[in-house]
């Protein structure tokens, strides 16, 4: 885990559709860490005024995804293989941070724990926590 991959990752952030229409914009990157930030507009509320699971699960799933992919060598990707999220307390606030970093780095396996923060300037705090586990894959197409 020596050498950035930074080109991998902003193809994962300017190449989701899904990242893209959710709002979700790459903050920084560092081999085995990556950061992510969400502004909270209406439609990611479940509803009872939180932010939905699903895009608390989607942020910490595809900033993780960024993390690993950031170590992985030219020419490889990450896809997820197993996603585990666990709710803190509930979510609200202006907008959503996110600091995933590689907790094992492997030939064939990754896994990344993400730390998802809500709340607004000044005062964040930890609502979720997600496990990834990232299958690295060597596409015949790239």
């Amino acid at each position: 885990m020596d050498k950035l991959n930074n080109n991998e990752v902003e193809r994962i952030f300017s190449s989701a559709p899904f990242v893209a229409d959710i709002g979700l914009e790459l903050v920084s990157v560092k081999t085995g860490e990556c950061r992510s930030r969400l502004v909270l507009a209406e439609r990611h509320l479940q509803q009872d005024g939180f932010v939905h699971f699903g895009v608390q699960a989607t942020v910490a799933d595809h900033t993780a995804g960024a993390a690993g992919a950031s170590a992985v060598k030219s020419g490889q990707m990450v896809l997820t293989s197993d996603f585990s999220l666990k709710l803190l307390r509930s979510a609200s606030g202006t907008h959503i941070e996110c600091v995933a970093t590689v907790l094992k780095a492997g030939s064939t396996l990754t896994v990344v724990e993400s730390e998802v923060y809500c709340g607004k300037a000044g005062d964040m705090r930890l609502v979720s926590k997600a496990t990834v586990t990232l299958a690295i894959v060597s596409p015949k197409n790239r």
